[in-house]
């Protein structure tokens, strides 16, 4: 059988780094012959088998030939003729294309190492137009591989355009869109996967309320970078540093300053209310991308409270205990250390703020933490029940807080 290592793990291996999913493309044989070799068959829409001792993904050689419109329309033909490199050149970028025989060798006739050794995200093919999820891809690669120098090729950044300029991206799913921004949300350097999409034309069609914050202007003294879309992209680049990975903290910060672009144009650069302006078009996005529950409720904190955060040593007590209940913050009390990290990120990714201290993160814990240690068991009298007894909690947990605030400097 001859069987090849192809895709993402001979790319990262050739970059230095960990491997993740191996996959394996099986040239000349037939799905009869892999399911006698005990292969498990688990492709719906092309024949991709599971080998029966790793568990690992091995796919017959196949060409795409396009069908209908959007990342759907493809007809498959997997066939003993089918070359490896005929599979190869369906691929997206040539980076990807890249394949490793079993003693070592690689079989790249589409000039994929030599990308990579010049950091370069380029299409392998024409083919590349046939599917508008490639865009978003190149845009999530960015995502992931720009903090290591790499840069979309003119020529495929024009096939981007072009792409989006002839409505393609308007078939993409809402599930589809959020898969890629969420993992987008989760590398060190999401602010490519937004200006990638924004230098294409691309973010408008998938990320409209982001779109429309870039040539937003703020206060240079509050904001030195000024733009707002700018401050967008270093806000998600700074919450990737504080929380690696976390997605969950990205797509708050992504979205925690929507409302800025809604600021009547006689308010600039200063943007009142733009709390509450950007709950509107956040709800929209959600709902147009059926963003998860968690991820939902957690912008929406971000957005309404981000400000309060920023001027908590300002706040009185009551306010304090009001922003933690107005959140969920004593039946999930997680929520409150997210938003603490999200408006650090706020905080931090402005112009010349990267290494600036955030002394309201720690305090907002403390705070909470003192909140969180009144119990209703603590402040039980007789014969307080319904609202009094709730009202005596809130009273108990304001006075916990107040005994817990660091003293006015």
């Amino acid at each position: 059988m001859n069987t090849y290592l192809v895709g993402g793990a001979v790319r990262d291996k050739l970059l230095g780094l960990p491997c993740g999913d191996r996959d394996y493309v099986v040239v000349g044989e037939t799905p009869e012959a892999m399911l006698a070799a005990g292969f498990k068959t688990v492709g719906k829409d092309f024949p991709v088998f599971l080998h029966p001792q790793t568990g690992e993904e091995y796919a017959l050689a196949r060409t795409e030939r396009k069908s209908g419109r959007g990342y759907r329309g493809f007809v498959v033909h997997a066939e003993p003729t089918v070359t490896l490199e005929d599979d190869l050149i369906r691929r997206d970028f040539t980076i990807n294309a890249i394949a490793e025989a079993a003693d070592g060798t690689l079989v790249d006739p589409y000039g994929g190492a030599r990308d990579l050794q010049d950091r370069v995200l380029r299409h392998v093919g024409e083919a590349f137009v046939e599917d508008p999820l490639r865009v978003l891809r190149a845009a999530r690669f960015m995502a992931r591989f720009a903090a290591h120098g790499f840069t979309v090729a003119p020529e495929t950044m024009s096939l981007m355009r072009e792409m989006t300029a002839a409505g393609e991206l308007a078939d993409l799913t809402p599930e589809r869109v959020w898969q890629e921004l969420s993992r987008a949300l989760g590398y060190a350097t999401p602010s490519a996967f937004l200006r990638t999409l924004h230098d294409c034309g691309a973010l408008a069609v998938v990320l409209p309320e982001v779109d429309a914050l870039y040539g937003v202007p703020q206060r240079a003294e509050y904001h030195p970078e000024v733009d707002t879309g700018v401050h967008t992209e270093m806000v998600c680049d700074m919450a990737a540093q504080l929380a690696p990975g976390d997605d969950l903290v990205g797509f708050a910060a992504l979205t925690h300053d929507l409302g800025k672009a809604l600021t009547p144009s006689d308010e600039l650069p200063k943007h009142i209310l733009h709390e509450q302006r950007g709950l509107d078009p956040l709800q929209a996005l959600c709902a147009r991308l059926k963003v998860p529950t968690a991820h939902r409720d957690l912008a929406l904190s971000a957005c309404r409270e981000h400000l309060n955060v920023h001027r908590l040593f300002e706040l009185r007590s009551g306010s304090i205990h009001d922003l933690f209940a107005r959140n969920d913050g004593f039946r999930q009390p997680q929520r409150i250390a997210l938003l603490a990290t999200v408006c650090e990120a706020d905080k931090r990714g402005r112009g010349g703020m990267g290494e600036s201290d955030y002394p309201q993160a720690a305090e907002l814990l403390t705070l909470h933490a003192a909140a969180l240690s009144v119990r209703g068991a603590d402040v039980i009298k007789e014969g307080l029940q319904g609202p009094a007894l709730g009202e005596a909690l809130r009273l108990a947990r304001i006075d916990a807080i107040r005994r817990a605030r660091k003293p006015a400097s």
